[in-house]
Formats: C-alpha cells, structure tokens, sequence
C-alpha cells in the first residue's frame, strides 16, 4: 500500500499530458470537435458530470442545476476550480454582461492551461453561449485533470491503471470481467464487487444475480451514495437501456470508488502498524509480569526452606535423626524438582523476553530488585550449600548417635556385672565373725580375704572401663547423661569403700593370725586353681558377651579371627577344669572314706565346683551363640560389601555418561559449521537422551537409600556419590535447556530479521575464532577485537571508549563483566536490519486521526480491534495543545513512551 500511495503523490508533482494521455486526449477532443456525441451518451454525460461537480461544489454550500447554462457566467466554474485545486483564481469581474462573463471564463480556462492542460477547439465564448459540447468537453478535461490522472498503478496512463485496479480488485468475483469502462459494467456486478471487495459488510455479494442489472446497479449507487459519500452519477435505467454506456461517464463515477476506498486502505495499513505494535508490547508485559512472578515465587520458596536446612537442632536420638533423613529425602525427591525445572523455565523466559526487546527495539528488561536472573543464581547456590551441610551434619549426627547408643548398652552391660560382683561385699568386709573362729578357720577366712582381694584387683579393670565410657558419652553429650553420671558414681564410690574396707579386713586378720598359729591347707590348691580358673571364666563370659560395632569387613573378620583363637584354648581350660574338679572329688573321698564331713567345706574360698561347673557349662553354649552373632554380622558386612559394589557399578557408569552428555551438550553449542537448525535438532535429540536416561539415576537413588539405610559411609569402588551425581544431573538439564533456549532466540532473530545464513555463518564464526577456551563467551576485550574483525571500528580516543561502553550496556545489561554468545549474536544481527520505529508509529496514529494532533477515544475504538483500542486509551495522556477538544488523547507521547525506558 505504502508503495501505491508514493506512486500516486509522485504522480502528483509530474506534468499532467504524458505520451499515452496526451494521445487519448487528442482522440477526445477531436470527437468534440467535430460535433460527434451520441445523444444517449450526452444524456449520461450531463447527469455524471453535473453529480460530480456538486459532489465538490456542497464543500462550498453551492450546488448546479444545469450543467449548460449555470457555467455561462464563469462564476461557477472558477469557485470549481478553487475547491478541488484547493488554490485561489484571480478575483472575477463584476457585472453580468457578456464581456464580463468572457473574462471570467478565460480566468478560468487560463488557470486549466497553467495546469498543463491543452484546451482544444474550447473557447470562452462557446461556454459563455451555452454550447453543451464545449461545456461537456471542459468538465471532462476537469475530470481527467484533477479526479484521473493522478491514478496511477505500475507506470502506466491514468485511464489504464485505473482499469487495471478494477481488473485486480474484482478478479476473485464470479460474473465479472472487467475489460473496459462501458460494457463490462452494464450488469452492476462489477460496481458491487468493488464495495464488496473493500466493504464486505455492506454488500451480500452471493445473493446478487446477473439477470437483475437494475437491481445490482441500484444496490451498488444506494450503498455507495450512503456510505462511502458518492452522489449518484449515473441513472441505472439509462444505463441498462443504452446499447454502450459512455466511457466517460463511467471512469468519472469509478474514480470516486477509487479514491474513497484509498483513503481506507491507508487508514488499514496505518492501523494495522499499530496493532502490530501494541501486540508486542502486550506480549512483553505478560512476559515481565510471568517472569516477576516466577521469581518472587522462587524466591520466597527457597528463603522458606533454607532455615529448615540450617536447623542443627534435634533431640539428641537416633529415631529422631533418622526421621529428619526421610524427610530430607522427601524433599529431594519430591519438593525439589519441581523448583529445578521452575528455575530453568525462569532463565528461558528471561532471555526469551530479551530477545523480544532487543527484536522490537526496546530497552532491555531489568527486573525489581533482587529479583535479577543473578540474585535468584546466588540464592540457588546458597540453597545446594545448605543441602550439602545438612546432609552431612545428619550423616554425622547418626554415626555420633549410634556409637552413643553402643555406649550407653556397653556401660549398662559392665555396670549390671559389676553390681552383681559387688552385692554383699561390703557386708562381707564388715562382717565381726573372726572373732569367734578357730585357729584354722582364721586362716582360712584370711585365704579367703586373700582370694577376695586378688578378685578385686582383677576387678579393678572393669572399673576404669566404666568410668571411661562414661566419661566419652559425657563428651559425646548423651542425652541421658546424668542417669549415667548418677551410676559411675555410685559404682566408684562404692569401689573407694571396698578398698578401704579391704584394707581393714586385712589388718585385722594378720593381727589375728599371730595369735593362731593351726593352719588347714586342704584346699589350698583348690584355691589356687580355681580363683584363676574362675577369673578366666568370668573373662571369658565378659569377653563371649561383649557388645561390638564394625562397619568393614576387616573388622568383622579380625573379631571372628580371635574367637577362633579364643576356641583353640578351650581344650586347654577343659583340662584344667577337670584338674579342679578333681581335687574336689579327692577331699569328698577322703571325707567319706574317713568320715570327717566338715573337711569338706573349703573355707579358703567362696569358689565352689558347682560355681564352677555352671560357669563352664555356661561359657561352653557361649561359644555357639557368639557364632551365630559373628556369622550374622559377617552376612551384614557382605551385604553392605555387594551394596558398596552395586552403587560403584552404577555410579561409575552413570557418572562419565553425565560428562560425555555435558561435552555434547558444549560441543554441539559451540559448533559454528553446524546450521543452527541443526544445532537446535542435535539439542533436542540430547535432551530427549537425556529424559529417557532419568530411571538410571532414579536406581541409583533407590540403592543409595538402602546404603544410607545400611549405615554404610563410606566406598572405595568410585569416587562418585549421590550428591555429586544429582548435581550433575541438574547441571546438564540446566545446561541443555539454556543451549536450546540459546539456540531457538538465534533462529528467531534471524528468521524475524531476515539473517541469510552466510551472515549468520560469519557471525558465529567470527565469535567462535575469539572464544579461545570454547566457553560461550567474550571478554570485553576479546569482544572489542571481534566487532573491529567484523568492520566495526572503535576509536581510541574518548568518544571511541564511550561509544564501546555504550555497547557493553546493550551487550551485557546485568554488568557480568562477559559478552555471551547470544547477546553477540542479537547485538550483530541488529546491525544489519532495521524495524519499527517511534516516528513511523506516530505517522502511523496521524493518519488515523486525519492529520489532527491529537486522537479520540471513539476513533481509536473504530480503527483499532477493541483489547488494543483499550490499552491505548488507559495508557495515553490527555493533549494539552491550544487545538485540544474535549476527550483528546496525546498519541506523540504515547508512541515515544512504547520506544523509552520501559515502566513494566
């Protein structure tokens, strides 16, 4: 349209006769000349030009009648001039006698000739005496002056690029075939498809036929008569009746379509610039608006939980601790990934929304503060340093609490033998009952005291043993600690009174000794034999009953390795218990042979056979249970053996296919001889390798938790682990989706700006040859040499350093301090191509607004789809100017505002 429009005002300023029209009007007015006129077409001619005339002479509230003699004065036919020049005729004579009506006919017909225009055979006084022939003639050479001849379609005359109009604009429509300006209109159709064509609202084409020409004539003249404000020129019976309607009478009629439907097609073209506009600023908005959204979303979930993940507090038990795992897990699982992908979705849109901006020529898109692309980064790594200290702090807490509870069942094991050893000691040591014994029964409790004091210091191990697990499970903070603390010092004062006790037991017995002097050793061998038999046992039991923890298979095996140790000496023991018992069975019968029951108390010690016997016995179905307890933890270890392995198995197959998937994902980023069409299919194709390859991890997921679940900590099959591998994982989707994103705004750009692929090609290339580490990116001084390889050169001087850091702002508007390859790419491609701009979007608003300075609300809403027509009226300031009418709006302001610094 734009292109017509430039056609026809050139054609304005050219000389009015070119070769082709010069040679029609030769033709027209030799039949003038010679009196040729068909009384029918003279008929057609005085109703057509005397409806067109009035059509321009109503601007200046006058009207005809007679088209033959209302011109003989030349009054008429100069205000005529004036009207549709839009320029002021010399002042006419006054008077109304012939020379005064000559003179202001040869004004006129002097202001037509100054035109261009050659007048032949048509003089003043024929117009004055009323010729209709002259006078006909003279308003065709009006019309064909000021109506037709600035019609002009691909360079040719006005009368055949008016023709051709008709041909383009009616050739979609059944029954019409317009070859000329008489016949091919006598049927009406064709006057009907051109409003259809234009205004399809007010004519129902399909119902027209070519059987009722009155009809379609009379249709077409009402339409256009009401609204598109064209008198009728024609008579549709006249029309109908004559054998070949007149030429004349037709072009003159059709430029009145031709014209009306122009100023529409402008009015289209400049509305639909506009709309073109507010759609983009639109979709701008809502992007900002998701984007903030997205944030502050993310945001606000990521300070909601990292408090949780900074809570080091607990009770201080392992049912506790382990909850706070499942719960852990239940947020890695469920609760984060789906932020995971939000935060991908948000830097798409971001860059989306950028590329957008620069495309239209809009500033670039700052979001509120603290909610920039590199704030939500910040506090994305805050968050994975918090998940990375919590799962270790709750690893730790389980391996401190489970060696707490070891402790805790170890120091009550050693306390309840302790106590039991110690119940009635200490009457024991108090007891008087020396007092009244014999002389060998003083020895004997004095061996008995002896005995009972190398128990004690036999004991005197174990006690240390208990202070010092209670001392640990005090530095270890036990949470029931004072219960402990309450039991070791019961246990060791009453240790403090034994030895006390002791000693004074002993005293007193040595100084009752030197007064008895009858000593029995009957037993003494026993006693000697059996206190170490029976300390042995009682080591052994403690021993056969002792509490482990291991967390190798080392561990385990070194433990059943001193039990099969343990099981060699019993041979030994069995020997020496049946050395023991026999010396028993040696007094009975020595008793029973020589009748002296009360030989067979042994009063040296309190050890008796039976005691013995039932230790043995005790220690004897020991051994199996310890196996079975060894043997159950040696399955345990090879189960956390094989669990070790299938993770490493797992992990050291998932790992590298992360970091081969991750130098895809960079080579393929990087490849500049690849099309980016290409690049874009190789990316999805990596991406849909990668949501195919999800339920390998999800595995490993799934053995990790029966290793966390087995207390196993550590695995020298690899050197990968979960979190290591989640990150991973996490970093080539992120990295996958930003590529693609990266790529997709590439091809946008290009598509929309119209990049050949050559361009394109140099572009990458030229970013490629300067990004030396092939890390996506530029230095501001790896970039200041790409622009001037590319032709871009920046000066040296000052002027030169503002102008790059002018650059750098539209290149790196967040200050990273680096020029990514997608900025480049936008940066480039807008050098070479051009769009909208303010100046053509205020243009653009001047013709809706028919030249005014100002524009309405009723004729945004008549020009503009209605959600578009709103948005201009809520966001365009009242005019202000001197010309200002009631609800004026100013559309200068609005424009330059859509091309400023963005509000949104």
């Amino acid at each position: 349209m734009n292109n017509s429009i430039n056609v026809i005002t050139n054609s304005v300023s050219k000389m009015y006769v070119n070769e082709d029209d010069a040679e029609y009007m030769e033709q027209e007015e030799e039949w003038v000349k010679d009196g040729l006129l068909d009384p029918a077409w003279e008929q057609q001619q005085r109703k057509t030009f005397t409806a067109w005339c009035n059509s321009h002479l109503r601007k200046a509230n006058i009207q005809i009648k007679n088209i033959e003699t209302d011109f003989r004065n030349g009054l008429m036919l100069m205000m005529l001039l004036e009207v549709i020049s839009g320029e002021t005729l010399p002042k006419p004579d006054k008077g109304d006698l012939r020379f005064h009506r000559i003179a202001n006919v040869n004004k006129a017909l002097d202001f037509i000739a100054s035109k261009g225009v050659r007048l032949v055979s048509i003089g003043a006084e024929e117009i004055v005496d009323g010729n209709i022939k002259m006078t006909l003639g003279m308003i065709w050479t009006i019309i064909l002056r000021f109506a037709i001849q600035d019609i002009s379609v691909e360079e040719m005359t006005a009368k055949e690029g008016l023709l051709l109009w008709c041909k383009r604009k009616t050739a979609p429509y059944r029954n019409v075939n317009v070859q000329n300006f008489h016949l091919s209109f006598k049927d009406g159709l064709a006057f009907c498809a051109l409003i259809h064509r234009h205004r399809p609202d007010l004519i129902d084409y399909d119902k027209l036929s070519k059987d009722n020409p009155l009809e379609n004539l009379n249709t077409a003249f009402d339409v256009a008569e009401k609204y598109l404000d064209i008198p009728r020129m024609l008579d549709p019976e006249d029309f109908i009746n004559t054998a070949k309607p007149d030429e004349r009478a037709v072009m003159t009629y059709v430029s009145c379509y031709y014209h009306a439907f122009q100023g529409a097609h402008q009015a289209e073209t400049a509305a639909n610039r506009i709309c073109k506009v507010l759609k983009v600023n639109q979709e701008n908005e809502k992007l900002m608006e998701e984007y903030e959204r997205l944030a502050s979303d993310l945001l606000d979930w990521i300070r909601r939980i990292t408090p949780w993940l900074e809570n080091r507090t607990v009770e201080n038990s392992l049912p506790s601790v382990q909850k706070k795992l499942e719960e852990y897990r239940t947020y890695r699982r469920q609760h984060k990934p789906p932020r995971v992908e939000e935060k991908a979705k948000l830097e798409t849109n971001f860059n989306t929304l950028q590329t957008r901006l620069r495309l239209s020529n809009r500033p670039a898109y700052v979001p509120t503060e603290g909610k920039m692309v590199s704030d939500i980064a910040n506090a994305w790594k805050l968050l994975e340093l918090a998940e990375r200290g919590f799962e270790e702090w709750l690893l730790s807490e389980m391996m401190r609490l489970e060696r707490l509870d070891h402790l805790a069942q170890k120091f009550k094991h050693k306390c309840d033998i302790h106590e039991e050893w110690t119940r009635g000691k200490e009457d024991m040591l108090l007891s008087q009952d020396f007092r009244n014994c014999n002389l060998c029964e003083v020895k004997a409790l004095k061996k008995k005291h002896q005995a009972f004091e190398s128990d004690l210091f036999a004991h005197q191990d174990r006690v240390e043993q208990i202070a010092a697990i209670a001392k640990e499970l005090n530095d270890l903070e036990y949470h029931d600690v004072q219960t402990i603390n309450i039991r070791c010092r019961s246990i060791c004062d009453q240790w403090d009174r034994l030895g006390s006790l002791t000693t004074e037991r002993r005293n007193v017995l040595d100084d009752t000794e030197r007064l008895l002097e009858k000593i029995d050793n009957l037993h003494l061998e026993f006693v000697k034999n059996a206190s170490l038999f029976n300390t042995w046992l009682d080591g052994a039991r403690e021993d056969l009953l002792d509490m482990f923890i291991v967390h190798t298979m080392e561990e385990i095996q070194s433990l059943i390795s001193s039990h099969e140790k343990f099981k060699q000496t019993l041979g030994e023991a069995d020997k020496d218990y049946k050395a023991i018992i026999a010396l028993v069975h040696e007094v009975e019968s020595i008793a029973q042979k020589h009748h002296i029951p009360g030989a067979v108390e042994n009063i040296y010690t309190t050890i008796t056979a039976t005691e013995l016997t039932n230790k043995w016995n005790a220690v004897r179905q020991m051994v199996p249970k310890r196996d079975q307890i060894l043997q159950q933890e040696l399955m345990r270890q090879q189960n956390n053996e094989r669990l070790r392995r299938l993770f490493a198995d797992k992990a050291n197959v998932v790992g590298p296919w992360l970091e081969s998937q991750m130098d895809q994902v960079t080579a393929t980023s990087m490849a500049v001889q690849r099309k980016m069409e290409d690049q874009l299919a190789k990316l999805k194709n990596i991406e849909q390798q990668v949501i195919i390859y999800r339920p390998h991890l999800d595995e490993l997921e799934r053995v990790h938790q029966e290793i966390q679940e087995a207390m196993i900590f550590e695995n020298r099959y690899t050197h990968y682990t979960m979190e290591t591998l989640r990150v991973g994982w996490e970093q080539l989707l992120t990295s996958v989706n930003r590529s693609i994103n990266e790529v997709e705004n590439q091809i946008l750009t290009q598509n929309t700006r119209n990049i050949s692929d050559e361009q394109t090609k140099d572009i990458r290339n030229s970013f490629k040859h300067f990004d030396k580490n092939n890390v996506g990116r530029l230095t501001p001084e790896e970039f200041k040499s790409c622009l001037v390889s590319l032709g871009i050169s920046i000066s040296k001087d000052r002027q030169g350093d503002l102008e790059f850091k002018r650059i750098m702002s539209i290149v790196d508007p967040n200050n990273t301090g680096y020029v990514h390859q997608d900025s480049f790419y936008q940066f480039m491609t807008q050098q070479s191509t051009d769009s909208d701009t303010a100046e053509q979007v205020i243009e653009s608003f001047r013709i809706l607004a028919a030249n005014k300075e100002y524009i309405t609300a009723n004729e945004l809403r008549r020009e503009l789809p209605p959600d578009q027509a709103e948005y201009c009226i809520q966001r365009m300031a009242p005019y202000m100017g001197p010309d200002a009418v009631q609800g004026a709006l100013d559309y200068k302001s609005f424009s330059t505002a859509l091309y400023g610094e963005s509000d949104l």
